[in-house]
């Protein structure tokens, strides 16, 4: 059965070489396959650029099972103006640290965290943890974990669903319209990625309506919070009860 999956995200690098040093001496990825190409792609994969250009997939292990970067290349191109869409990635490895201070790499701190920065601007926050060397653990939701949402046309809900269907994806909650007291109905569908992930699709024009500031917002919070006497109540039982 096919699934879906995140594959790669795709950094423009302006020098090949000082690129190639921090991802493989730096980070300590491993180059899993690179390609030349004598004119631009046809599916705009490589943007505006039309010429000879090239790309290197490179990462912590094969793409069939991990989430790589692809260094895109394009001759003659040797720096580019970063704008605000990548903000920066995150990977657990003291090695990295280490080869960095081996190699004489800075590494930024930014509030408590250690960040080393591509050739290119790109930033990876390091967690100084040991660098995990097996991805077959299972995911472990326990009872607190949450969901990730998109807003979507409401008209294009029963189609993903549809499609999901036939794909033989799993269906968390198949399409249903959700009431707030008060306010908009929403519609939503909510699916659930390889690893189980839920992800929640939201009605657009229904959400918009739903999502408008509320400028009694804190203190209907603070009003309910007040009146929660269920602190008490625990403490009569002997502490709270955990899920």
């Amino acid at each position: 059965m096919a699934q879906g999956r995140a594959l790669h995200f795709v950094f423009k690098i302006g020098d090949r070489k000082a690129a190639a040093k921090f991802y493989r001496d730096i980070l300590g990825m491993r180059v899993l396959r690179h390609e030349e190409f004598e004119e631009g792609c046809k599916a705009t994969c490589n943007g505006p650029y039309d010429g000879k250009w090239s790309k290197t997939m490179i990462g912590y292990g094969p793409e069939d099972n991990h989430f790589v970067c692809e260094l895109t290349y394009n001759y003659g191109v040797s720096t580019y103006e970063n704008g605000n869409d990548f903000l920066g990635m995150y990977i657990q490895s003291s090695e990295a640290l280490t080869r960095a201070e081996k190699a004489g790499w800075p590494i930024q701190i930014e509030e408590q965290q250690s960040v080393l920065v591509a050739p290119d601007g790109y930033k990876f926050y390091i967690t100084n943890k040991p660098q995990p060397t097996d991805r077959g653990i299972p995911v472990n939701h326990a009872k607190a974990f949450g969901r990730i949402a998109f807003a979507v046309p409401g008209g294009s809900l029963l189609g993903t669903e549809e499609k999901m269907k036939d794909a033989g994806q799993k269906i968390i909650t198949p399409y249903v319209s959700l009431d707030t007291p008060g306010k908009a109905t929403v519609q939503v569908v909510i699916l659930a990625d390889p690893d189980g992930h839920e992800i929640c699709f939201v009605g657009d024009e229904g959400f918009r309506e739903l999502s408008q500031v509320d400028l009694n917002a804190d203190k209907l919070l603070s009003e309910a919070m007040e009146k929660d006497k269920s602190d008490e109540w625990f403490a009569k039982k002997g502490g709270k009860a955990s899920a």
